[in-house]
């Protein structure tokens, strides 16, 4: 057996492992290298890898770090199945046209520039039809449950706890007569998170290949992240500011919902408007709301008392660019989630550059920011940043929240 390490060596992006044995030739994660100073000729397939021999592609989730080559595949020849968790199936949908559209949509402006410049016009890494022939060799498969993958080769997803279907991948490998059990832990999330079940990791292995994203340090805990989550949104309504949250669509989005219904639930916090400006995470979260069976004992309880939705009455998903406008004449308090997660993009910038330079507004960051982005640059606490050409004073107030992470730390690493 032979494991290759294309993606997620050295760096958190773009994970594909490749399983080569004497008789199968099969794929962990097809992710998508992601971050400011990475370039397409990185997210292209690598030479030692042949789409058209691979029998197959084995799944641990659904972000784009994990599946966002994938649709390269089918262009260059992959005919086998790809495998993974009814739930990332869906979230894998989601995620991989919003990654065409994404791209298409940037192509637009950076084409009219190149060909301003006299250069020719650059093509997306793939499109909406690549996306959907890549879909059509998606297989579900239940937790729990070895299935064959390819001759030699079964799979087992166990769950991993950092997003909705989340897996680690235990594949039992059979050559030369013997048996080997392979661990690929995918992304692992935080024991005793809200929403999610924990982590089941496996009880044996012959090799582990693990993430390490927060293998250097351990995370602020959770209950202390919510009470100043909590204390800052206090401090915050009385000013009668926005409260800017730039979140991710899938996972955190849904998080800090959650939060803010037990809250209003408790009344910890008094009701006030809350916006979802971000259509992704809207479609995201239909899904999560489909798929209670993955959701823990403790929402399952709260739900029985009554749905959580209730306690989020003064929601509104804006669904169209002009909804999203819209929300600049809206009057504070009011707290508005918008992505992208790193303010590099997306309806975020706009909320941003309206409000940044005011003392009334307040900047909740709970994600991680690459270097580089303008998420990052807000941390770090400039005084002034460049959104859409034009200089915006940093006045508003703006928190870091550390402790909401997707990923688990050290010790329970």
């Amino acid at each position: 057996m032979k494991i290759t390490l294309y993606g997620a060596a050295g760096d958190v992006t773009g994970s594909a492992y490749h399983v080569q044995t004497d008789r199968a030739n099969i794929l962990v994660d097809c992710g998508l290298y992601q971050g400011p100073k990475m370039t397409d000729q990185k997210n292209r397939l690598p030479r030692g890898l042949s789409a058209g021999r691979l029998d197959a592609v084995v799944l641990t989730h659904g972000h784009l770090d994990h599946v966002g080559r994938l649709p390269i595949l089918s262009k260059q020849g992959f005919r086998g199945s790809v495998f993974a968790t009814e739930a990332t199936v869906e979230m894998a949908d989601l995620v991989l046209h919003d990654s065409a559209k994404v791209q298409a949509h940037d192509l637009v402006r950076e084409n009219r520039k190149r060909e301003r410049a006299g250069k020719e016009p650059r093509d997306p890494l793939y499109t909406t039809s690549d996306v959907e022939a890549i879909l059509e060799r998606f297989r579900s498969v239940a937790y729990d449950r070895p299935t064959e993958v390819a001759a030699g080769i079964q799979a087992r997803f166990v769950e991993a706890g950092h997003m909705l279907g989340s897996s680690s991948v235990v594949l039992s490998v059979e050559e030369g007569g013997r048996r080997k059990l392979v661990v690929f832990s995918g992304d692992i999330g935080p024991w005793g998170a809200p929403l999610l079940r924990d982590p089941a990791p496996p009880t044996e292995a012959d090799l582990v290949l693990m993430e390490s994203t927060y293998g250097d340090r351990d995370h602020r805990s959770l209950d202390d992240t919510v009470r100043e989550f909590e204390d800052i949104i206090t401090q915050a309504l009385p000013r009668k500011g926005k409260i800017l949250v730039p979140t991710f669509a899938i996972g955190r989005t849904q998080q800090i919902l959650y939060h803010l219904a037990v809250a209003f639930r408790t009344k910890t916090l008094p009701k006030f408007p809350v916006y979802l400006d971000s259509p992704m995470a809207v479609e995201a979260s239909k899904i999560y709301l489909n798929h209670q069976e993955l959701m823990d004992d403790e929402l399952k309880a709260l739900q029985r008392v009554r749905p959580l939705r209730e306690d989020l009455d003064t929601l509104r998903a804006t669904a169209s660019p002009e909804d999203s406008q819209a929300l600049n004449s809206v009057p504070g308090p009011c707290l508005i989630m918008a992505g992208s997660g790193m303010c590099n993009g997306g309806r975020i910038l706009h909320h941003l550059k309206y409000n940044l330079w005011r003392p009334e507004t307040s900047v909740l960051i709970v994600g991680f920011q690459a270097a580089g982005t303008l998420g990052r640059l807000l941390v770090e606490k400039v005084e002034t940043v460049r959104i859409f050409g034009e200089t915006i004073a940093v006045r508003a107030s703006v928190h870091t929240l550390g402790g909401f992470s997707a990923h688990d730390g050290q010790n329970d690493l």
